[in-house]
């Protein structure tokens, strides 16, 4: 393999293989970009963007096989063709039953590139897909289940499209190192755009203050440096949504990713205080009260997160408000389990487009974000943006260019100041003046 400049794959203590600088990176700097080595365009986001390259655009040409891919120009089409066409004749005989997981999309475009490829790809300077952990050992019964109805709905719909399926015990490995390593790609607003592997960036490890961020131009993922990075040191990614407090990130990381996270975040636990504020009262709640509410607080978000398949809209919202409502006895509005079912909401208002109510609530959420996450964070950047782009929808100019610069200033470090993202919200600002 041909590594990455100005790094190495090295041996981290404790952790198995890393990542590691070799030189000094300034803050904002680009680290290195690693093309997809295989990705799937989400089915929600056909027709907004190219299967191909991802752009966002209108005037998009659709397949005219199965009239269901959308492409920028001949190009793009042809240059998708080899991992479509498979995907292309299925959805033709399916039909309407047409249904794979995203998942299992893209495991069935990981065989098809396999088959045509013997030497590392560009995705592959540091470390090979085949080399990825599967955790196979550490699966329970749950995680084993999803695996064979991935198997069997990848055999249903492409055995007679994709010829020579791996034998089974390969596909239940590859299933779980595409689940332990793949990647969602997202907008500048965070929106669901598709999934990935990514090889190289798959290589870092996981801290809970991570020094780099990956983002995305098109199906490229870039990782830039967010704090100074000095030759010697680590290079280290967050794999999960920071905002929560260290007991629950560990939770999540231990069953997703199957490893305890020791990072000085975890050790010193120096925001969890902040992230469980308490609601100032003339009496202090019991802390039997507490852990009672926290609870709550997360069986609600499960059923939140599963009420999402079934119930309406005007359901979903009541179900925030009447949790907010319940939780406000205990816990401060800036509670992060407090700022979780406010984001839901500010979510389910922006879909019924009641742009007062999704403001109204992204008001109370943005400033307690910036303090609960870390600098230059996309979760941050992505909430002024939003709330920026609402205000001036509600013609409240002055506070829109306001919201949208905050998210610029992070959004030039994360995504870098060529980004096609960073262009886009440089332009809303102007066409203030």
């Amino acid at each position: 393999m041909e590594g990455i400049d100005g790094t190495e794959r090295f041996d981290s203590p404790g952790k198995g293989r890393g990542l590691r600088a070799l030189r000094h990176f300034a803050v904002g700097e680009l680290v290195f970009a690693c093309p997809a080595y295989s990705y799937v365009l989400t089915v929600n986001e056909r027709g907004a963007h190219c299967e191909h390259c991802f752009t966002r655009r209108e005037d998009l040409s659709k397949c005219g096989k199965c009239k269901q891919a959308f492409y920028c120009n001949v190009d793009c089409q042809r240059g998708d063709w080899p991992l479509h066409k498979m995907e292309c004749v299925a959805m033709c005989a399916y039909g309407e039953n047409w249904c794979p997981s995203e998942t299992v999309r893209l495991v069935a475009r990981i065989i098809q590139k396999q088959k045509g490829t013997a030497e590392p790809t560009p995705s592959e300077k540091v470390l090979l897909l085949k080399e990825f952990e599967s955790h196979l050992d550490k699966m329970d019964s749950e995680k084993d289940e999803m695996n064979q109805a991935d198997i069997a709905a990848l055999q249903h719909f492409y055995s007679k499209h994709l010829h020579d399926l791996p034998g089974e015990q390969a596909l239940i490995e590859l299933f779980a190192q595409v689940n332990c390593n793949g990647f969602t790609i997202e907008d500048e607003e965070l929106s669901h755009l598709g999934s990935a592997v990514f090889p190289d960036v798959a290589l870092m490890n996981h801290s809970c203050s991570p020094n780099v961020i990956v983002t995305y131009k098109g199906t490229v993922a870039e990782v830039r440096a967010v704090k100074e990075i000095n030759p010697g040191d680590e290079i280290f990614n967050s794999y999960i949504d920071l905002l929560y407090p260290t007991e629950d990130r560990k939770e999540r990381l231990l069953d997703s990713y199957f490893f305890t996270c020791e990072c000085t975040e975890c050790t010193t636990k120096s925001k969890d205080k902040a992230k469980m504020a308490i609601r100032k009262l003339s009496t202090r709640p019991e802390p039997q009260e507490i852990l009672s509410m926290v609870r709550y607080a997360k069986n609600v978000i499960e059923e939140f997160r599963r009420a999402k398949h079934y119930k309406t809209p005007s359901e979903l919202l009541e179900m925030c408000e009447l949790s907010l409502e319940k939780m406000g006895a205990i816990f401060a509005d800036t509670n992060v389990y407090m700022l979780h079912m406010m984001y839901q909401a500010m979510g389910v208002c922006l879909y019924m487009q009641d742009w007062d109510g999704a403001m109204s609530y992204g008001e109370k959420i943005v400033h307690p974000y910036s303090v609960h996450y870390p600098a230059y964070s996309l979760n941050v950047a992505s909430m002024y943006l939003k709330l920026g782009r609402l205000y001036l929808g509600l013609e409240k100019k002055s506070q829109g260019v306001k919201a949208l610069k905050k998210a610029l200033a992070i959004m030039e470090v994360a995504h870098g100041k060529d980004h096609h993202y960073v262009a886009e919200v440089k332009r809303e600002i102007q066409e203030q003046k």
